[in-house]
């Protein structure tokens, strides 16, 4: 009888216990899957740039319709401000899972808008005027869904482990980036050149859409943070948005500094790589992508132990080997690119390190610099400004500047971004396992 006691106390106190680590795995996953949808729509247009660029562009010059096709993604990054600014708002007034889930609907609807477009040859210019109008969709997403899943995450984050945790973003979204990458490698080996530039870059589109679509679902049961919660409850009277920006105005110009270097390093190495390999370099597009493919992998092993060590050592001491390292090795690693692969895996791994180093912590560094009630549009706005004059731009000048100025113009120009970045982690706080919530109480940030 005490023995069956003992057994029925021990289950009935077992289950609290793995039901909170359920709702914690499916919260993950949730956020997880669609940072990766919105990160996929990202990789993809990269990656497939080369085949539909003469399809909704004119392909009587197809050097130009390539560059006209990096301007298009670049102008998609335009939109992120704005992005920033209206699902900012929503996080911080409505809550964090609304907009999240709002923004990848959104990203979901961009893709299927690409992947249904005519071609330039049926339709002439409206062709380049839907893809036009769908990156700019899926820029103000993207723009809402970056700061909206980082204040998430950090909030339901245990104090001591907000690093690790943190890394979910960029882990998530590397997986999104990696599955457009194998994506790419498999269609150029399963379908031939013809295939691909008629309709084979349509499929990774079309995928895209229904990845977002799963993602809406899984969100759609997600519970909002406790911190959210608590400071909605507690503050029936909230001040208006701008006199709240301006109140902050030095951390958000801290935030534009810490993103320069960051975004335009990440774009380079972890983004376009491939491409100006291919384009560039003459390397072959398969061979790039696979090179890319598994440097990525070397990325994400790289994000938890980057995550778990600034739990240890702070912040700072991280994003300053980010910032020192990537400015230090930027042109040994652009010297050693030919078109060989080997070389393009050995130069992407060895900046992807450096690049994790910074990566793995932004989301909680960020959310960290800010009260609750401005917590995400303090981020945001800044955030998408610093990522649409840089990271957007960042292939474009690229490949301009190479064939403009000279080979090393970029690189000079990544490492001054780079330098700049560093000067600005000198000036904040170091904010490791601080109480997001405002209360002064060691209890750490639980889901409910």
């Amino acid at each position: 009888m005490a023995q069956h006691q003992l057994s029925k106390t021990a289950s009935t106190s077992d289950a609290p216990a793995s039901k909170k680590s359920d709702s914690k795995a499916k919260l993950l996953v949730s956020v997880g899957a669609g940072n990766a949808a919105e990160w996929f729509d990202w990789a993809i247009y990269a990656t497939f740039a080369p085949f539909f660029a003469t399809q909704l562009f004119d392909d009587s010059n197809p050097a130009s319709a390539v560059l006209a096709t990096l301007a298009v993604f670049a102008v998609g990054f335009l939109a992120r401000p704005l992005g920033g600014l209206f699902f900012g708002m929503m996080a911080d007034r409505v809550g964090r899972k609304a907009s999240m889930t709002l923004a990848v609907a959104l990203a979901a609807a961009g893709s299927l808008m690409i992947a249904i477009t005519p071609t330039f040859d049926r339709v002439g210019i409206l062709a380049s005027l839907m893809l036009l109008a769908a990156r700019l969709i899926q820029g103000l997403a993207h723009g809402g869904e970056m700061p909206s899943a980082q204040t998430y995450i950090s909030e339901v984050a245990p104090r001591e482990r907000r690093g690790l945790w943190a890394t979910l973003i960029y882990i998530s979204g590397t997986v999104g980036n990696l599955f457009g990458i194998l994506l790419g490698a498999v269609l150029t080996v399963v379908l031939s050149n013809e295939e691909m530039l008629a309709w084979g870059w349509r499929i990774p589109f079309f995928i895209g859409a229904a990845f977002g679509l799963y993602s809406v679902f899984m969100r759609l049961s997600m519970k909002e943070t406790e911190v959210f919660d608590k400071n909605a409850s507690k503050s029936k009277k909230r001040e208006s948005l701008w006199p709240q920006i301006i109140k902050h105005r030095r951390k958000a110009l801290q935030i534009i500094g810490l993103t320069v270097g960051g975004t335009v390093n990440y774009y380079i190495w972890a983004i376009s790589a491939p491409t100006y390999a291919s384009t560039q370099l003459g390397m072959d597009r398969g061979h790039a992508l696979w090179a890319s493919f598994a440097a990525n992998i070397v990325f994400i092993i790289a994000l938890p132990l980057w995550g778990m060590l600034s739990d240890r050592i702070g912040r700072k001491p991280v994003l300053i080997i980010n910032a020192a390292g990537s400015a230090l090795l930027f042109f040994p690693m652009n010297w050693i690119l030919t078109d060989n692969p080997m070389s393009l895996f050995i130069a992407q791994s060895v900046m992807m390190v450096f690049v994790a180093a910074a990566s793995a912590i932004v989301p909680a560094t960020y959310a960290e610099l800010f009260p609750t009630e401005i917590r995400t549009v303090g981020v945001a706005i800044p955030y998408s400004i610093s990522v649409a004059l840089f990271g957007g731009t960042a292939p474009y000048l690229q490949a301009w500047l190479g064939s403009a100025v000279g080979p090393n113009a970029f690189s000079f120009y990544a490492v001054i971004l780079m330098l700049i970045t560093l000067v600005v982690i000198k000036t904040i706080p170091e904010t490791k396992g601080i109480d997001l919530s405002g209360n002064k109480t060691n209890e750490s940030q639980e889901i409910h």
